[in-house]
């Protein structure tokens, strides 16, 4: 993992390397239609709040949970104690990338998700308030954490969420199996180099031109680094979509040139 300082340098050299978030100078009428239409949407949509007000419920939760840890670099379970507040502050997917999360699961029409790494739900909440009608299929190491992910989906009346507990590389090619294709997949679970890669390669066989995949944490530490870019340059992606936080990657048959392109989000 990278140091607070070094993820700053890259942040700032991000925004100097991006095209403005706002859409001018965009050539590509794809690209164009996301950030207009999905990344500058400031619809306050009614499923927000309701999550934001379990987010802030989760921040305040003293209890003490006993959690799995499969590790971002090691394949080894380890169980460490902490607390539900403690992983809320420092796992949960930020507002702003959830909500992004929600408008590209709604705008696309997404009726197949997978999530690996669900933590405590929020990020999953907000795929699955999309549209009542998709299925979303969503993966955590920590049966501790899910319980308490499991609480938050009950309270949000969110009966369209399938849960998965246990290490991903044990139960994963069986779900990408039953859930395809996958319109939407969202990464964010083991940031080992190796399991991104593998991960990806196992949702490839599995997907349809108009998917999208989305890997979180893409400038996270070295290995995320060579994750994306080996995964920009894979021949099966026509366009990938750098917005710091995260990575999008697409399919879509109508690309005839492949293109790499970094926005400010």
């Amino acid at each position: 993992m990278y140091s607070k300082a070094q993820i700053t340098s890259k942040w700032f050299r991000y925004l100097l390397s991006a095209s403005n978030g706002r859409g001018h100078g965009i050539h590509s009428p794809f690209v164009y239609e996301l950030v207009r239409e999905i990344f500058n949407n400031d619809t306050d949509y009614y499923a927000y709040k309701l999550i934001e007000t379990a987010r802030k419920q989760l921040l305040s939760d003293t209890r003490t949970v006993v959690a799995e840890d499969f590790g971002a670099g090691s394949a080894l379970k380890k169980k460490t104690r902490t607390t539900v507040k403690g992983i809320a502050g420092s796992a949960l997917s930020d507002q702003k990338f959830c909500r992004l999360l929600f408008r590209l699961a709604s705008f696309y029409k997404a009726r197949n998700i997978i999530e690996l790494g669900s933590s405590l739900g929020i990020s999953t909440s907000y795929l699955a308030s999309a549209d009542e009608q998709s299925r979303v299929v969503t993966m955590e190491g920590s049966s501790a954490i899910a319980a308490v992910a499991k609480e938050n989906f009950e309270k949000l009346k969110l009966g369209n969420i399938t849960q998965i507990t246990g290490d991903f590389d044990s139960s994963l090619p069986d779900i990408v199996s039953a859930n395809s294709p996958s319109d939407l997949v969202f990464i964010d679970g083991n940031h080992r180099k190796e399991a991104v890669l593998r991960y990806f390669e196992l949702f490839l066989a599995r997907i349809s031109s108009s998917s999208c995949i989305i890997i979180h944490d893409i400038h996270w530490s070295r290995g995320m680094e060579e994750s994306w870019a080996a995964i920009q340059e894979h021949p099966a992606v026509k366009m990938s979509v750098d917005i710091f936080s995260a990575g999008l990657v697409f399919f879509r048959n109508e690309f005839q040139v492949k293109q790499n392109f970094t926005i400010r989000f």
